[in-house]
């Protein structure tokens, strides 16, 4: 991973970095991780990250449950997440017109905010009757080849899309040169019809149709994504097009005017 330059400065607080990384490196379908599993995702050795579980746990943040040589996340951990979701205003304001959507078009609903190199997924709206898409909160998506990450992209201000490209670089091939060839043709797509369809030929998984759209609150310092998935049975391109993605702007903008704010794009600097 590269180094940045708030790396760098000696301000940086490298432990601290580090507790956060373990914290990070969890997976919503990881039955516990050990500490040498924790290394490998996350490159630190396996030395340092004994201490930083043993003093995660101490704190709270992790535990033992069950298996004592696994850890998993624990209360405080809950605790932090849900103060979080709870002072960041547009996230309960979004609840119901998110779910609308997800009720009236099919697809599943999903918020994905920029988590290292990789898209996190923070909140899901299931469509209500219909079966979904597996994904579940916590799961990543890759930047290249997902309409979320080229939405993204395209919504970052100058400072952000340069650092993010410099974590990002080489992950499923991405380069500078294409990175910007994204942002500038995600970019099109929001200012010509208002949402993102990244070309079906390069996602990164096969299984998966979606449409985003970039949202960016001032409660937050860079934007976050919404988008509407489904199988492509489910959400050919011509309905992303023509039905879903008119419908996800048309939501995003709700919650903008709710907000009384505009839009990402409109933000971006």
């Amino acid at each position: 991973m590269a180094v940045t330059d708030d790396e760098s400065d000696r301000r940086f607080a490298t432990t601290l970095a580090r507790g956060l990384a373990v914290l990070r490196a969890f997976r919503p379908s990881d039955d516990g991780l050990g500490n040498a599993e924790i290394s490998e995702r996350t490159g630190i050795p396996k030395s340092t990250v004994s201490r930083l579980t043993f003093t995660l746990q101490a704190l709270g943040y992790l535990n033992h449950a069950r298996r004592r040589d696994r850890y998993r996340p624990g209360p405080a951990l809950l605790a932090l997440g849900n103060i979080a979701s709870s002072s960041i205003s547009f996230v309960e304001l979004s609840g119901s017109i998110m779910q609308r959507l997800a009720d009236e078009t099919g697809t599943l609903a999903l918020l994905l905010v920029r988590d290292d190199n990789k898209l996190l997924i923070v909140k899901t709206w299931r469509p209500r009757n219909v079966s979904s898409l597996w994904l579940e909160v916590g799961h990543r998506l890759p930047f290249n080849g997902s309409s979320s990450g080229h939405a993204l992209l395209a919504a970052m201000s100058e400072e952000i899309f340069a650092r993010t490209v410099a974590n990002v670089a080489g992950d499923r091939g991405l380069t500078p040169e294409r990175a910007q060839e994204i942002r500038k043709d995600a970019y099109s797509q929001l200012v010509t019809r208002g949402f993102v369809i990244a070309d079906p030929k390069e996602y990164f998984a096969a299984n998966i149709h979606a449409v985003a759209k970039p949202f960016h609150s001032r409660d937050l310092s860079e934007p976050v994504v919404f988008t509407c998935g489904a199988m492509p049975e489910d959400l050919s391109l011509e309905r992303m097009r023509d039905e879903v993605g008119p419908r996800l702007s048309e939501a995003v903008q709700e919650l903008e005017r709710i907000m009384g704010q505009g839009s990402a794009i409109a933000m971006r600097s």
